[in-house]
């Protein structure tokens, strides 16, 4: 087995993000679910941009804004996503890139537009997301650069993007090449739709081909149909190596055969917006994990990284990830 020369390479859903203030009565005329994500076509993203407040567009997707935090950590990182040769496709790869980021795919010439997500967030923080996919849903096995996603240690799958029958198959095929290559393989369980929608196809996933698995309370117990937490956690043991379960201001339980480690949160500032408070998490727990921390370090980085992206609007770091921890962690 040849040296990793990455710690990470994630794929996902290469979107950017439109964020904009709203009330909960907005939501409501616009029959947005509160706190979650849906998914809408093009006839509706145009609606909904067009209601929307003054904004502000950065780049995103859940596995690209967890590459940028390992990247605001000091981590070698890559990402593989879909993007058009238009001018918010343009927007996402000059981001990613200039936050430190390796990606090195060729826009598509043809089909949808780039994605975008509009997030919606209200007095309470909360974030409310309508996801219009675009090109993204194209994605698939002949997008992937398998020797570059077989030079990171870690191959980390988003889970948004199970969504189309392409991403299934290259998933699969990343996780294989991966594996072969002596690597270890990360998947986000994304959202409690997300895995309602695909239970038994991410069980499945968990079961062959997984060996550390990030989720939230929610999505944990919905991936097992239980009603509380514990249960969730109880179910989800022996599944992966590592399980990872966020839950918000409690914190994080990690798992690792008997081991269990409960982490609490840690606070940066008033908590401003969640968006992209699991993918900072997983950035940092990720970090940690590449960098051969103990699975209890490897939350209070996650559990930082969180702290930090909730403190203010949008999903990628204002601070430099490595000064913070360096400030609150005492990491080298």
């Amino acid at each position: 087995m040849t040296a990793a020369e990455l710690d990470v390479v994630g794929i996902g859903n290469a979107i950017v993000d439109v964020l904009t203030h709203a009330d909960d009565d907005f939501l409501a005329s616009h029959g947005l679910n509160k706190g979650t994500m849906t998914l809408i076509d093009t006839e509706r993203a145009e609606a909904l941009y067009s209601a929307m407040g003054p904004a502000v567009e950065v780049s995103g997707g859940s596995a690209a804004n967890t590459m940028a935090g390992i990247a605001s950590l000091g981590g070698a990182g890559g990402f593989i996503g879909k993007v058009r040769n238009d001018q918010l496709g343009g927007i996402f790869a000059h981001d990613i890139r200039a936050g430190g980021t390796a990606f090195s795919a060729q826009p598509a010439t043809d089909g949808p537009p780039t994605a975008r997500c509009l997030i919606f967030v209200t007095p309470d923080a909360q974030r409310t997301m309508a996801t219009y996919l675009g090109v993204s849903v194209q994605f698939g096995p002949q997008d992937l650069d398998l020797d570059f996603l077989r030079s990171a240690k870690v191959v980390y799958l988003e889970g948004y993007l199970w969504d189309a029958e392409p991403a299934k198959k290259a998933f699969l095929e990343a996780s294989k090449a991966a594996h072969a290559a002596g690597r270890k393989v990360a998947l986000s369980l994304s959202d409690p739709f997300c895995v309602e929608r695909h239970r038994g196809a991410f069980r499945h996933l968990i079961e062959g081909h997984v060996d550390i698995l990030f989720g939230n309370e929610a999505e944990i117990t919905s991936l097992f149909e239980v009603d509380d937490f514990d249960s969730g956690l109880q179910q989800a043991r022996g599944h992966c190596d590592v399980i990872a379960l966020t839950r918000s201001e409690k914190g994080s339980v990690v798992l690792s055969g008997e081991e269990v480690h409960v982490v609490d949160a840690i606070s940066v500032g008033p908590v401003v917006d969640t968006t992209g408070a699991g993918d900072a998490y997983a950035a940092g727990f990720l970090y940690g994990y590449t960098q051969g921390f103990s699975l209890y370090r490897c939350g209070e980085l996650g559990s930082l990284c969180a702290g930090e992206a909730i403190s203010h609007m949008g999903p990628r770091p204002e601070r430099p990830l490595k000064q913070l921890a360096t400030e609150k962690l005492n990491l080298p």
